[in-house]
């Protein structure tokens, strides 16, 4: 299961770079992100009724991962354990960052700087 971060579904919108191409490609294979992503994505298109438009369309191709309670208790161990590290994230990250953990998902992102920290996510190499 390939999910994408914000990052670059918002690469997408723009119709940037190679992340634009590689999620156009992934759209076609079952693409996923997951609720929080969903959730940033919707608050960053509000105010203009073009970007809410082109974020309802994308979010409409995709699967959308809900947080239940053991994807929930996933992000708080990832949450912790880097906190203990000293290495903690954001709390948005850390949310994703349990959910693709639980599913075993490969999160395509280009923020290696945290989710690179985890050691159960696999991070597609596609924007290192």
């Amino acid at each position: 299961m390939i999910v994408a971060d914000t990052d670059v579904l918002i690469d997408y919108l723009h119709g940037e770079g190679p992340q634009a191409e590689r999620i156009a490609f992934e759209l076609e294979h079952g693409l996923r992100t997951t609720v929080v992503t969903a959730f940033e994505l919707w608050a960053g298109a509000i105010g203009s009724a073009k970007r809410e438009r082109a974020v309802d369309t994308l979010l409409g191709a995709l699967t959308i991962l809900p947080l239940d309670a053991e994807d929930a208790r996933s992000a708080a161990t990832v949450r912790r354990e880097l906190g203990r590290s000293g290495r903690s994230i954001g709390m948005a990250d850390s949310l994703i960052a349990g959910i693709c953990v639980r599913h075993r998902a490969i999160l395509i992102t280009r923020n290696q700087a945290h989710f690179g920290r985890i050691p159960n996510l696999t991070l597609s190499g596609q924007y290192e």
